[in-house]
């Protein structure tokens, strides 16, 4: 068990926490939900003892090893894959790496053999020789390869960092553990296995993560951080919502009594106070109205952006057309003879490990790469608006914010201009902070704004819910779902997926497509896609 007695964190004169106390227990799986701001990744830190509060303390159960997800993806590059993992375990590392030193020993000592004998005392009693094992398990439940399991940290890619990151949060059965958006950079199958293991977990997990089908998922109970408290809710993110919202209607609803009962004493003693034969009554009823106290509604801190794409021309039937388009890339095959035509209602999501495929297959459609073979055409009433993965390149700037979306608008009115940025929650002063300095959230919505203010009647999105919180997320994906044009997007959030998508596409690891007009859950459950998984598979364990 881990818990917070009365813990305050101050900034400066701000309190980003008051007094808060909360108890994780043993089995329990949190999800610590709050707006961007809130202090969710700041409340992980105190927990894990990486930040100090101002006031209070964190108290574990004596004994128990508490483990969490490092956000630092350079801290290990000069070690090995399977050491980082068991890293995890810090004193079964060490006990691993103090032993090897001793055998190595040319003038082994009694001394030696006898501080040998105690580490393998220790070593047996934490399973250190199942260590490599249990490492290597949990990388190729999360996709990384046995290959890469003796290759430096330094060497990998950032997607293949985060999974070796996160095993080793995962690593030697912790008692508590903490993950702050674990499944960021994660592809299908790799959130797939994390969510069948959290669920099988048997101690204490504190999860921080955007995406509300994962947390659906694996959750049991909901810790809601709001104006530097923390309400606990027993059930996952969607029990949480109802929840709340029908607190909030019940106040309304007893303020609303309250309110009616108030005017009605009101009226009473200013009717018959005077009165000597009914002052006794009018006294009574002054006594009752000082003893009835509304509700107070606070507002959440929560704030969702006005996300409303709107075409300045509606979408003819030709919209785009695939032919046999491949891509090779550093002499690796990306896209490999890809064909398909796209209507005027389609919206698609495109699915699947193959990371790469996809933001090439973007950048190719945007006129950003050539193809090697092959060609495509969009249709004459078409036209795109692109929201890249990496826009490190568009915010290279000194422009402000304004300034920078109105390079992107027709019309060049700074209120016409404001006024996009303002359903973004961009309000007052945020429009003149330079486009360099923004957060990666504040970049997301820099570029929703773009897309919005083009008026373009196709969308093409590459992971658009990176970086963004929930209720902007949840702004999003309405706009995509009631938007009258046709949507290419690439994104990781099941729920986000399910809601927007009619069609999927999986470009699989050899380059090739899988093209199906279905829903995603119906996807997922399809026999010919796991069949033509199941295949592949095969193929490559053959080769």
């Amino acid at each position: 068990m881990i818990s917070a007695n009365n813990i305050t964190l101050r900034i400066g004169k701000k309190a980003l926490f008051e007094d808060v106390n909360i108890k994780f227990t043993e089995g329990n799986c949190y999800g610590l939900i709050g707006a961007n701001g809130a202090g969710k990744s700041t409340f992980l830190k105190i927990l894990s003892g990486q930040l100090e509060s101002t006031k209070g303390d964190i108290a574990i159960t004596p004994g128990q090893r508490l483990s969490f997800l490092q956000q630092d993806h350079f801290k290990y590059d000069q070690y090995q894959v399977l050491d980082t993992v068991i890293m995890g375990n810090q004193r079964l590392y060490d006990i691993k790496k103090e032993k090897e030193a001793i055998y190595a020993k040319e003038d082994f000592t009694d001394e030696d053999g006898i501080r040998a004998s105690e580490l393998e005392g220790e070593f047996a009693e934490m399973n250190g020789w199942e260590a490599d094992s249990d490492a290597a398990s949990l990388l190729n439940g999360l996709g990384v390869d046995t290959e890469y399991h003796y290759t430096l940290m330094k060497d990998l890619d950032g997607s293949l960092k985060v999974k070796v990151l996160l095993a080793q949060a995962l690593f030697g059965n912790p008692d508590i553990l903490l993950l702050d958006e674990p499944t960021n950079h994660l592809d299908l199958n790799a959130i797939e296995w994390l969510e069948e293991f959290l669920i099988d977990f048997p101690n204490t997990v504190i999860v921080v993560s955007h995406d509300r089908y994962f947390l659906n998922k694996v959750c049991t109970h909901t810790a809601d951080i709001d104006y530097g408290k923390i309400q606990l809710y027993a059930g996952n993110y969607d029990f949480w919502f109802e929840s709340s919202q029908l607190l909030i209607k019940q106040m309304k609803e007893a303020n609303k009594k309250k309110e009616e009962k108030i005017k009605e004493l009101q009226e009473f003693i200013s009717r018959f106070s005077a009165n000597a034969s009914k002052s006794k009554q009018a006294t009574s009823r002054k006594r009752a109205l000082e003893k009835i106290q509304l509700d107070e509604m606070r507002p959440s801190s929560r704030k969702y952006p006005y996300i409303d794409f709107r075409p300045n021309r509606e979408i003819g039937n030709e919209v785009l057309m695939v032919e046999n388009l491949s891509k090779t890339i550093d002499g690796e095959k990306i896209l490999d003879n890809l064909t398909f035509t796209l209507g005027h209602d389609d919206k698609i999501a495109f699915v699947g490990s193959n990371e790469r495929a996809k933001t090439t297959l973007f950048q190719i459609l945007m006129g950003e790469l050539e193809p090697d073979e092959g060609f495509y055409k969009w249709g004459v009433t078409t036209t795109q608006s692109y929201f890249p993965k990496d826009s490190t390149e568009e915010f290279k700037s000194d422009l402000t914010i304004a300034d920078w979306l109105t390079q992107y608008s027709e019309i060049k009115d700074a209120t016409y201009v404001r006024g996009f940025l303002g359903r973004m929650l961009f309000a007052g002063e945020d429009g003149v902070k330079k486009v360099k300095v923004l957060s990666g959230g504040e970049k997301v919505r820099c570029l929703l704004s773009k897309m919005m203010i083009s008026g373009s009647n196709v969308l093409i999105l590459d992971e658009p819910t990176n970086h963004l919180d929930m209720e902007a997320i949840t702004a999003l994906n309405n706009g995509l779902i009631k938007f009258p044009g046709v949507i290419l997007f690439a994104s990781h959030d099941h729920q986000f997926v399910q809601t927007t998508a009619n069609r999927i596409m999986e470009i699989l690891p050899d380059g090739t497509l899988i093209d199906k007009i279905t829903s995603y859950d119906e996807y997922l459950a399809s026999d010919e896609m796991a069949k033509k998984r199941h295949i592949y598979t095969m193929n490559e364990e053959d080769n």
